[in-house]
C-alpha cells in the first residue's frame, strides 16, 4: 500500500471514545433548560467546536420556548450559562474515555513508519489536555489544530482545520489523509482536498458522508495494511 504524506486524525469518536459522554452532558444541559434532545439533534452536534454547538442547542431551546415548550428559567439561557452547567458533566466524563479500538496501533504504526501525523479536532486545547492525559499513546502526535486555536477561522463542516493542519506539517492537503466519525468532519476533510476514511458510529445509518470517502469498520484495518 502506498504510503499518504500524512494523516491527518480527528480526536472525539474517532481516536477516543468519547461521543457518548460529549451526548450526555450535551443532553442533561439542554434538560436543565428545559429540552429534551433527541438522538438526531445529538448527532448533529458530532464533529463541531464547543462553542458552535452550544449555539445551536440554545436555538433549540430557544425554539421550544416560542412554541410553548417548558424552559425552566422562562427565557432561553446565554450560551454562557448552557455551558456552565454542561461543561462540569462533560468533564467528569471524558477523563474516562477508552480508546477506540485499533486507535493507539494505527498511531504508533505510522510512528514507526515516520508518517507525519496532526490531530485536526473541534475541542479546545484544555479539553484535549483534559482528555489524553490517560493515554501517552497520544504524544505521538506532536503537531495540533485545536478548536480554539487562534488561526482556525472557522470550525467543521468548513476545511480550515484539515488545511491549517496540513500547512503545519508542510504537506498539501490533497496529498493527506484525513480520519473521521462525524458528517460534519468527513464535509471538511474532504472541502480541504484529504482522502476520507469514515468510521462511522457503532449503529449509524442514513448519513450520506462525501462520495468517495472509504468507510472503515475499525481502525484496525488501516495499521494492518499499512
Amino acid at each position: 500500500m502506498a504510503h499518504p504524506a500524512a494523516c491527518l486524525f480527528d480526536l472525539d469518536g474517532l481516536l477516543l471514545d468519547t461521543e457518548p459522554q460529549h451526548a450526555r452532558a450535551w443532553r442533561e444541559a439542554a434538560a436543565h433548560f428545559g429540552r429534551e434532545l433527541s438522538a438526531a439533534e445529538l448527532m448533529q452536534l458530532r464533529g463541531r467546536r464547543r462553542h458552535d454547538c452550544a449555539e445551536q442547542v440554545r436555538e433549540w431551546i430557544a425554539g421550544a420556548s416560542e412554541h410553548g415548550g417548558a424552559v425552566a428559567s422562562g427565557d432561553p439561557p446565554s450560551i454562557e450559562a448552557l455551558l456552565a452547567v454542561r461543561q462540569p458533566i462533560a468533564e467528569s466524563l471524558l477523563v474516562h474515555a477508552e480508546p477506540m479500538a485499533g486507535a493507539p496501533e494505527l498511531v504508533r504504526r505510522c510512528a514507526e513508519l515516520a508518517i507525519p501525523m496532526a490531530l485536526a479536532t473541534s475541542s479546545s486545547r484544555a479539553a484535549v489536555a483534559l482528555k489524553a492525559a490517560p493515554h501517552p499513546w497520544l504524544e505521538l502526535i506532536k503537531i495540533r489544530v485545536h478548536g480554539d486555536d487562534p488561526e482556525l477561522r472557522a470550525g467543521k463542516p468548513a476545511p480550515d482545520v484539515f488545511l491549517l493542519a496540513a500547512a503545519r506539517l508542510g504537506v498539501p492537503a490533497g496529498e493527506c489523509w484525513a480520519f473521521e466519525d462525524s458528517l460534519a468532519g468527513a464535509q471538511a476533510a474532504d472541502a480541504a482536498g484529504c482522502r476520507v476514511h469514515v468510521l462511522p458510529p457503532p449503529g449509524e445509518t442514513g448519513t450520506t458522508y462525501p462520495s468517495g470517502a472509504l468507510h472503515l469498520r475499525s481502525l484496525h484495518e488501516v495499521a494492518d495494511s499499512l
